[in-house]
């Protein structure tokens, strides 16, 4: 964990006009601890220094929190920890002009939760809608972060080169789904980034389609997007294989969504905007007479959420910074006929992009 990020997130609070935040959300609460418990908040102040550094978990982790947090942070242990977060906020002090304003995750804390906040808190603290913050903190990740982001698409990796080797053709989908799945764990993820999707033939039209109990004919197209979690991040990574000869409109398909998807990657860097960038793979498809089978953004942000900002698509407003890691993964589906999607993982560099997925994109086939 970066030792600065509580420091990061009071400067940001100072530049909101906050006093503090209350981080509720469990990946935001792991991000800025260290901790990976299921049970925990945090409480930051906005002084940069020695200012409030409290976290509140419950007994099953009193251990747990002690081993993972550092120095800086305050513990408390309570079963009830809304309640105690809204008591241990600080009160504005006699004779303060104006409530303390405190942050909290609109975007994600419930209802009933943020009605159990403001039952408990002190008289003249104010209660402020600060969803978005920390994920704003998250978007670049420091040298650590990407070092585990390399590793994971690595463990990725190799485990599907290792399923591949066991064949595709005449297996069903749920079985190489499954497959993948177990390789990965065996291989040391903590859990994978989703459920892996496998999809031959027409199903491949389907871009989140669920594996079946159907074998995978040959001479066709199998689509398969997988990930692995590993030291806390994801990687996020789709390939398209053949399993035999295929029609001509199939293999036709294939060579427009690897076009498009090298033409966007050569697009990635810092000071690109995601619209700008999903324009490009986007124009290509729709050219070739696919622009209403290509229904989904480009892209999206990964790192300890599989999909987080920056996003790619023609919606965004993100601007691309040197740091970021996000997937690069155009695709045409024809409805009832095949669908092709190829995806990399990629790290915005100062001047372009690495990317991260190591496995081939020319068409391979796999009997």
């Amino acid at each position: 964990m970066s030792m600065d990020r509580p420091d990061r997130l009071a400067a940001a609070l100072r530049e909101r006009d906050l006093d503090a935040l209350l981080v509720t959300r469990g990946v935001d609460v792991g991000w800025l601890t260290g901790f990976t418990g299921s049970s925990g908040l945090a409480v930051v102040g906005a002084r940069a220094e020695g200012g409030l550094r409290l976290f509140l978990t419950d007994f099953r982790y009193l251990t747990q929190s002690a081993e993972q947090l550092d120095e800086g942070w305050e513990r408390r242990i309570t079963q009830e920890l809304l309640p105690a977060a809204a008591q241990a906020l600080p009160g504005p002090g006699a004779g303060a002009e104006a409530p303390l304003r405190v942050g909290f995750d609109d975007a994600h804390l419930p209802v009933k939760d943020h009605a159990t906040l403001a039952e408990g808190v002190a008289e003249g603290i104010e209660l402020v809608p600060a969803g978005g913050i920390l994920e704003g903190l998250r978007l670049v990740k420091d040298p650590g972060e990407l070092e585990r982001i390399r590793a994971a698409t690595r463990l990725a990796d190799a485990a599907m080169t290792e399923v591949l080797g066991r064949g595709l053709a005449g297996r069903t989908e749920r079985d190489v789904a499954l497959d993948l799945e177990f390789t990965m764990r065996r291989a040391g993820a903590q859990s994978v980034s989703f459920p892996p999707i496998v999809a031959a033939a027409a199903h491949s039209a389907l871009p989140h389609a669920e594996p079946r109990d159907v074998e995978i004919p040959a001479g066709t197209l199998v689509t398969i997007d997988w990930g692995a979690v590993l030291d806390g991040y994801a990687s996020d990574c789709t390939r398209t294989y053949a399993t035999g000869e295929l029609d001509p409109r199939d293999a036709e398909i294939y060579a427009l969504v690897l076009r498009a998807q090298e033409s966007a990657l050569a697009a990635i860097r810092p000071g690109a905007s995601g619209r700008e960038v999903d324009t490009v793979a986007r124009d290509i498809i729709t050219a070739a007479g696919h622009g209403e089978h290509f229904g989904h953004g480009l892209g999206h942000g990964v790192g300890v959420e599989v999909h987080e900002g920056p996003r790619l698509s023609q919606r965004s407003e993100a601007t691309l910074a040197a740091g970021q890691v996000v997937t690069v993964e155009p695709g045409v589906y024809v409805p009832g006929a095949v669908g092709v999607r190829i995806e990399d993982l990629v790290i915005v560099t100062d001047d372009g992009c690495e990317v991260l997925t190591g496995l081939p994109k020319d068409l391979q086939t796999v009997a």
